[in-house]
């Protein structure tokens, strides 16, 4: 839902639903497919190291993933089709020219996004937890209990319904510009992506500055994924901070992932201090 729906001059709905289902399709199928491609095939054997959970998702796994995600795509262009179309009628705050609100917003309205999206995911997500809601909401998707890059949009149509809901609730809400959006839907994908591609790609030290408390990481969302329950936000990790949901072994969990490079490094160290012991010993 970016760009081809939001220039789209004509308001007929098959044609935005079409257009905008095939660009939703085709973004999933890039970002996922290359994260794929990275983690699983190209660089798998010197990536292994940073895999979260080391094993890898069956063939049916990633399957189920991607039939559950075809369905997802469905949705989101339905939802999508529907925002557009509203806009192109003048239903949204969704504005054209850039110098309606000047550069200093085309960019702040990026972060209100992201910072809006990251509250209404903590939020819907936890509620999908409740046990009387998750079954028929939620349960889909942690299926995947050790997800691939396929099931960032692997989701049951209701799920899928309240993940779109996002997009309508930015453009009644937020003035912002067609180009705007679009940034904010890359930023969307490659972070979901990211999140499930079961690698832990951030630095060791993360974890000790004052980002590792502000940013979310692959870890913490696989291990939402392991355990179920704990671990809601997104983005950012305030709000399961804030809320006290965050898993109390996360950052050690972290620590151990990325520390991997260091002990895989420790026996050939040892060895090679050993093999300047024996040398020094013989002269």
């Amino acid at each position: 839902m970016t760009h081809i729906g939001f220039a789209t001059a004509s308001p007929d709905f098959l044609k935005l639903l079409l257009g905008i289902t095939l660009e939703v399709a085709v973004r999933y199928a890039v970002f996922a497919g290359l994260a794929w491609l990275l983690g699983y095939v190209w660089f798998k054997r010197g990536w292994w190291k940073r895999k979260i959970i080391e094993r890898m998702p069956t063939s049916a796994e990633v399957w189920r993933e991607i039939r559950y995600s075809a369905l997802t795509l469905v949705v989101f262009g339905l939802v999508g089709a529907a925002t557009v179309y509203a806009s192109l009628h003048g239903w949204t705050r969704v504005y054209r020219n850039i110098g309606q609100h000047g550069w200093p917003w085309f960019f702040a309205s990026i972060g209100l996004c992201i910072v809006l999206h990251d509250t209404y995911f903590y939020w819907t997500h936890r509620l999908m937890h409740h046990r009387r809601l998750f079954r028929w909401f939620h349960r889909a998707h942690h299926l995947s209990t050790n997800p691939s890059p396929w099931a960032s949009y692997a989701f049951a149509p209701p799920e899928a319904v309240v993940q779109a809901g996002i997009f309508p609730l930015v453009v009644m809400l937020i003035p912002i510009h067609p180009l705007a959006f679009v940034v904010f839907m890359v930023w969307q994908i490659t972070f979901n992506v990211a999140g499930h591609t079961g690698y832990e790609f951030h630095v060791p030290w993360l974890m000790d500055s004052w980002l590792g408390k502000v940013i979310n990481t692959p870890t913490n969302h696989i291990m939402h994924h392991e355990k179920m329950r704990g671990n809601y936000c997104l983005y950012f990790n305030v709000w399961d901070r804030l809320m006290g949901t965050n898993h109390a072994e996360y950052e050690q969990r972290f620590r151990e992932v990325t520390s991997r490079d260091q002990r895989a490094l420790e026996p050939v160290v040892a060895a090679a201090v050993s093999c300047n012991m024996a040398a020094e010993a013989e002269l």
